[in-house]
């Protein structure tokens, strides 16, 4: 079976959550005896130079990408305004990748063609004027929702109307798209619910985030106690608001718990003010090298979220390390898992509090969680399984014969 699978960036090193959900969806199928081809969007700011890739998946995949500058312009962004494009989306669309992504399409026949998010949807008219593939269109969030809560959570009225007004795009250009496909796979079931409430009505699986379970080896005499952490990508604007909330809000409450207590915050781009707090037990150390190691290191992972969409892969992670995660009913949405035995969910100060409280006098309570959740991600999100399920999907919509 020969499938092509088409991303808004490069995803090697799977080191973050798009990245790792679309790695894990190759090395899979891979397994499975699928042909795999890949065309990646290259972005300035996520560039990565080919030569820089060595992974046995790689080796593994034919390949084609393309350079394009996706960086917020003023002006452009100023007379979109007038247009009726979703200027989120539009910045990803470029002539070249679309001739480029062409001439693939001529050359080779594919039977499923699967679009990785929202972002390279704009060129699935190019896509259905080439080829008679079976197309799919993976959710990785519902984007309009996301740029909603965070429109709510901002203070200055400009920028929030103008959030607003993104959003309100956003929601155009996914209701529009939703049913020019032959199949979607929701990466969660809440975003399942959402998709089905834009009017979809073609076919939709659920496909969790899927991990490879050998990467996430424990060696307990490693980890440290008492120590909080937190780890994500820092350039994204949901960490950062909720990293702030965390530390402005609960931290310091939290430090005097325990004198020796430590708090680990890590991810890529860390911004500048996070390491200007005035804080002895905080640590912040930027982008990790290894971030199973880090993981390992550490003991309970604190995902303070108050927007975002889709399933947080770095809860799945820290699941599979055995860490005690305590999380927003955000950050948490979308994942099968139970408050109190293998996650604990706290949406307020006080709740953060009283969990980390427990936590810290009650070492085998955090322990207790984390295996179970360990358990949980064995359960739900084995690369194989996923994989299996996946490729039977695509089976099925091959055999069907076309209207």
């Amino acid at each position: 079976m020969k499938i092509l699978l088409i991303t808004k960036r490069i995803p090697f090193p799977p080191n973050s959550g798009y990245p790792i959900v679309v790695y894990n969806t190759m090395k899979g199928l891979l397994q499975l005896g699928a042909d795999i081809t890949l065309f990646s969007l290259n972005p300035a700011n996520a560039r990565l130079d080919l030569e820089d890739i060595s992974d046995p998946v790689f080796e593994k995949i034919k390949y084609h990408t393309h350079d394009l500058d996706t960086e917020v312009n003023v002006w452009s962004a100023f007379f979109n305004i007038f247009t009726n494009e979703s200027y989120n989306v539009s910045r990803y669309y470029n002539e070249d990748a679309a001739r480029q992504l062409e001439n693939v399409l001529r050359e080779n026949n594919f039977d499923i063609i699967q679009f990785e998010g929202l972002f390279v949807v704009p060129y699935l008219d190019v896509v259905k004027a080439n080829s008679n593939a079976k197309l799919i269109y993976r959710a990785h969030n519902i984007e309009f929702t996301m740029w909603e809560r965070l429109s709510h959570s901002e203070s200055f009225l400009i920028r929030r109307k103008y959030l607003a007004f993104l959003a309100q795009r956003l929601k155009a250009y996914e209701t529009e798209q939703i049913n020019r496909f032959h199949q979607i796979f929701a990466i969660s079931e809440p975003d399942r619910q959402s998709i089905l409430m834009f009017g979809c009505e073609i076919p939709m699986t659920v496909f969790p985030v899927a991990i490879d379970l050998e990467k996430y080896k424990v060696d307990k005499s490693k980890t440290s106690f008492p120590t909080l952490f937190h780890l994500g990508a820092m350039d994204w604007r949901p960490n950062q608001e909720g990293l702030e909330w965390f530390l402005d809000d609960i931290w310091p409450d939290i430090e005097k718990l325990n004198k020796d207590l430590r708090f680990y915050i890590a991810g890529k781009n860390m911004q500048k003010h996070f390491f200007e707090y005035d804080s002895d037990n905080l640590i912040v150390e930027g982008e990790v090298f290894d971030a199973v190691e880090f993981m390992n290191s550490k003991a309970i992972m604190i995902v303070p979220l108050i927007s975002g969409t889709g399933m947080r892969v770095k809860i799945i992670e820290g699941m599979a390390m055995k860490k005690c995660i305590i999380a927003t009913t955000t950050a948490a949405e979308g994942i099968n898992c139970r408050h109190g035995h293998d996650i604990l969910i706290a949406d307020s100060a006080d709740e953060f509090y009283r969990s980390i409280l427990q936590c810290i006098i009650n070492p085998k309570r955090w322990v207790e969680i984390g295996e179970n959740a360990r358990k949980t991600v064995e359960n739900e999100h084995g690369i194989h399984l996923i994989s299996s399920q996946m490729l039977k999907i695509y089976e099925e919509l091959i055999n069907v014969k076309a209207d």
